[in-house]
Formats: structure tokens, sequence, C-alpha cells
């Protein structure tokens, strides 16, 4: 039967793959170890760059729409139907595109790289931003950067992938993604560095800075280039920092401590309720974005990101945040104003545990930035209207509020300091960001010993221990102890090939496959060494007969742990491997025990 010939436009894009490919095979070959890796680091930051210049636009697009409507159309309702819309089509999306299954959150990319040396599964360079677009897109409450952060991890551990970098490499060039994304969300590359470091990476090596440096650089250049000034968060307005201001700035950042811990919890809380909520996905998503609809039509600023509400607390007129909302005739009541500003960043983390519990994707890095702006925004005004203090610069404590939740949540006051002095376009207000976010990261501490993203992954043993031999185990590279030239056989083979295949090479087992990689089962020299060299017997057997189904079939993104406790439990040498459901190569225990050996050798010397 004729088989069906491609599309043109698949077909030439396939070519124009295959070329770039092979100009890129080309030049590794051609420069050294160190030029392609830097070579590699712009590669994947232009890569996350238009990634993320094609999540933001869309984010952007449609909340100005959404304005549009509510304002012009007077169709108030719009901002509160929206969101329910984004979280069907994303459930939709995951059920009959992607399998069923989605990675949500960063914490996906430490789990990675503790536990399965840096591979990321290919899928996440596409699922992320179409996912994330939809949901936080069509105001879904949450944010950007999380699927971001991801999808850059992704192109830098299957570009390392692809061209058989080292685990060390690949480690690395996810570390770049990871900077790039950052870099280019909120066109500050010293923040994206730190992120990477403080974040993703365990330890860090001077020489890994540069790769970093270069990807967070590019990402941010690319962003600056191409994305409109009005789709990043950045801030025009700010008055010079006073230390008479001091006292205030240090109560800030332990109600900033205080504010992360109660985020987090009440975040976990819904997330958790929702997962073991036994219901259909369609109905546990309906009911979900019901409720955070709702919530949209009380309290409209919950609507997507944020960032255009966390613009307007800055200026002068915050009064602007109560338009077209229930208090519209009251926007000039700033007690009134207050209090909807309180509630609301209380309100936040229920808003976003209901937007990613209910099935849609995204991050809590945005909603961050969000609350610490609310906060910030809540205490200077708090004082100016009960007369305490009526000259603390609010637009200062806003902008300063959105580092303390940001260190206090996610334990990184490095990030949190650059973050917020490169966005304000300068490091005027240095010494409050770090009064603020060092203050918030030891209350948060104090009460939460793993950041959010380290949490979920702490309750379930998989970040790095004290344990040191469980560590060494963990590094080790997987995807360079896999032997691929194993030679394979198919059903139709006689026995007479499998008894040349022992005979000639140190194979152990032999696996049988299809037209299509599909493995069928294996034959193991164990099993057939009993009649194998019988004439008789060889003639008249056939594979079909002597093929065995394996106790475990090991995955290509399986970590070592899992891979080891296959070994014990089946008592076997070597084991075979697919990837994506396909025949990929074997595994041998004794490969592993060996480079387990050099690991723990090196760690002696060193």
């Amino acid at each position: 039967m004729p088989t069906k010939k491609a599309p043109l436009y698949k077909i030439v894009f396939r070519n124009i793959f295959r070329r770039i490919e092979n100009i890129i095979f080309s030049l590794k070959e051609k420069i050294s170890e160190r030029q392609f890796l830097y070579f590699s680091a712009v590669v994947v930051a232009i890569s996350c760059s238009l990634a993320v210049i094609l999540l933001k636009n869309f984010a952007h697009s449609v909340f100005v729409f959404a304005n549009y409507v509510n304002t012009y159309l007077k169709l108030p309702y719009i901002n509160s139907l929206l969101p329910i819309i984004g979280i069907l089509l994303t459930v939709f999306v995951v059920k009959h595109l992607l399998d069923g299954s989605i990675e949500k959150g960063s914490s996906k990319i430490l789990y990675a790289v503790a536990k399965k040396g840096g591979i990321v599964p290919k899928k996440q360079m596409y699922a992320q931003i179409v996912t994330s677009s939809l949901t936080v897109g069509l105001g879904g409450s949450a944010g950007l950067e999380s699927p971001i952060v991801i999808t850059g991890a992704a192109f830098g551990s299957n570009f390392s992938q692809r061209y058989h970098l080292s685990q060390k490499d690949r480690i690395l060039l996810l570390a770049c993604g990871v900077a790039a994304g950052i870099g280019a969300a909120f066109n500050a590359p010293i923040a994206g560095v730190l992120f990477a470091i403080e974040v993703v990476l365990a330890d860090v090596t001077i020489s890994a800075f540069i790769p970093i440096m270069i990807s967070a650089a590019t990402g941010a250049l690319v962003s600056t280039v191409v994305l409109n000034e009005d789709v990043l968060l950045s801030f025009k307005q700010q008055q010079v920092f006073d230390y008479h201001n001091i006292p205030y700035y240090i109560l800030l950042g332990i109600l900033a401590g205080l504010v992360s811990v109660f985020h987090a919890r009440n975040f976990r809380r819904v997330e958790h309720y929702f997962q073991k909520k036994k219901s259909k996905i369609y109905n546990k998503a309906l009911f979900g974005a019901s409720i955070l609809a709702l919530m949209i039509f009380f309290f409209p600023t919950l609507f997507g990101e944020g960032y255009e509400s966390i613009k307007t607390l800055s200026t002068k007129n915050p009064g602007a945040l109560l338009e077209n909302t229930l208090l519209d005739n009251h926007k000039s009541n700033e007690w009134i104003l207050l209090i909807f500003v309180g509630v609301t960043m209380l309100l936040k983390s229920f808003a976003t545990g209901l937007t990613l519990g209910s099935g849609g994707n995204g991050g809590n890095f945005a909603p961050s930035l969000f609350v610490g702006s609310y906060l910030g925004f809540f205490v200077a005004k708090f004082f100016d209207l009960t007369g305490i203090n009526n000259h603390l610069p609010v637009a200062n404590f806003t902008i300063v509020g959105m580092a303390g939740i940001l260190s206090g949540l996610f334990h990184a006051p490095l990030t949190a300091i650059f973050l917020i002095g490169e966005i304000t376009g300068g490091y005027n207000l240095m010494v409050p960001l770090m009064i603020v976010s060092s203050i918030s990261f030891a209350v948060s501490k104090r009460f939460e010993k793993h950041s959010m993203d380290v949490k979920p992954l702490a309750d379930k043993g998989d970040v790095f221990t004290s344990d040191k031999d469980k560590n060494i185990l963990l590094k080790i590279d997987v995807l360079k102890l896999i032997q691929t030239n194993y030679q394979t056989l198919s059903v139709e083979n006689s026995l007479e090939k499998v008894v040349e295949i022992f005979a000639s090479t140190s194979q152990k087992v032999i696996p049988i496959v299809d037209e299509k990689r599909n493995l069928l089962g294996v034959i193991e020299f164990q099993h057939v060494k009993s009649f194998i060299f019988n004439p008789y017997r060889v003639k008249f057997t056939t594979i079909k007969e002597i093929l065995t189904q394996p106790e475990v079939i090991l995955q290509f993104d399986d970590g070592m742990e899992k891979i080891m406790k296959s070994f014990d439990k089946t008592n076997h040498e070597v084991l075979p491997l697919v990837k994506d459901g396909k025949y990929f190569g074997c595994l041998s225990k004794l490969d592993i025990l060996e480079n387990y050996r050099t690991n723990f050798k090196e760690m002696v010397i060193e």
C-alpha cells in the first residue's frame, strides 16, 4: 500500500531543519568544546526569548482587549468569562494534545537537575507556551514566568541532548535557558543570572558564570529590541531613599515574610484540595474557574498577571484601580482604596491556587510581585492616612514590597534585590531593597524551611541531602552510559543470528524490535545458553519461542535512583531502555557502579 506523501510545507521545514542541524554539527567539530558551549548558550537564549515574546504579547493583547470591552462596549462581565474559557481550553489541550499530563511549576526543573541529570521532556519546549498563554493570557490569576523558565530549561536540555553534550554541560545549558527566560521577561539580565544560580544550580564554578551571563544578556537584548516597553514590567517614577524611613522598611520586611508564608500555605491548601477532589477534569475545571470568575468580578485586578495594576499603584493616581469595579463611584476615597488593596492582596493566593488547581497552567512569580506591590502600598498608605507618617514615599514602598515577597516565597534574596533594581532603571533603592529582602527571607525561613519551589520536592525526599552516597549516585550521567550500539534483531530472524551475536560480541542481551523500533522483548544469554549451541535446536527453534518480556523496561527520563532500584528488584546485569515509547539502548549495572567508583574517587581527592 503506497505511503501518504507529507505536505510540501512539512518537507520544506524538515529540509531546512536538517541543514541547520548539519551546520551546527559541523561547527561543533571545528571549534573547541568551550567555544561550542558559548555558541549553544546564545542559540538557547534566542529560542527562549522568542517564546517570551510570544507569551508576553499574547497576554498583553488580551488584557488590552478586555479593558477595551469594559470601557467602550460596556460589557463588564467579560473579565470574569475569559478565565473560564482559558482554563477549560487549557484542560482540553492537556487532555487531547499533551497525553493528559503536563508538569507545572519550576520545581520540575529542580527535580530534573537533582534526579534526572538535567533531562527535561521534549514536549516542554512547546507545552508550556501553549497552555500558559491560554490560561494567563485569558485572565487566569497566575504568572507566565514559571512556564517561561521551564520552556527555557527544556530548550537548553534538549539542545544539549541533541548535540551529545555531557551531563555537566546539559545542566549548565538548562540553567542558561532559565537565565535567558528571566532576563527576557523583565529585561533584567543580572536577575536572570542570579535566579539561575540561586534557585536552579546547587553548586556553581566560576567557569559556569560566563555561559549563563551570555544567555541572560542575549535574552534581555532580544526582549529589548522586539518587545514593546508597555508589555514589560518597568517603573519610571520613584523618589530618593530617605534613611529616616528605615524603621518602616524593617516593618515592611517583617510583614513581607509573614505574608509570604500566608501566600505559600494557602496556595498549597487550595491546590491540594483540587488534587484530592474526585471528579471529572472538566467538572473540576469549571468548578474552580467559576469561583475564580466570581472573585475577578468583585476584584478585577486579580485578572491575569496583574502587572498593569502594579504600575497603576506606583503612579500618582492609584485610585484608577477602582475603575470598572463595583466601587467605581468611590475611587476618590482613599480608605476604600486601601481596604480594596488589602483584601485583594490576601485573596491573590486563593485566586492563583484556583487557577492552577482547577487545571490551568502558570506560576507564582508574577503573583509574588503582585502581592508585594500591594503590601508595600498598603503599609505606606496606612501610615499616611492615619497621620502617623504622611511623608512616606508610597511608590518606593510599592516597588520595594515586590522584592520582599519574592525573596520570602522563593528564598532568593539576591534575585529579588537585583530584579527590582533593574526594572526600576537604577539602584537608588538598593539599601531598602536589601533591608526588606533579607528580613523577609529570614522571617519566611523561620516558618518554612524550604522555598515554595523546593517544598513539594522536600516532602517527597527529592532534593539533595546530606547523604553523600546518594548525591554521588544522583550526579551520574545516565545518558553517557546508555549503550546504543547493541545489535538488535526482529522476530523474522533465524536463531543462527542469535548464536552469531552471542559468539562474536560481549552482549548478554539481544533486544528484539519491530520495524518501528517498538521493543517486543529480549533474548538473554543466561536463559538460552543450555541449548543455543545445539545445532538441531537452533535450526528448528524460532525467536518467538525464546523471546521473553523483561521484568522492567527503563525509561529515558528515569532518575538514577529509580534505575538502581530496578536493577536491585530484577537482579539483572543489563536492562533495555526506551525513549518516547521506542527502543533506545541498554544500560549495564556494571557500568553504573564503575562510574560511581570514579565519581567517589574524585570527591575524595577534592
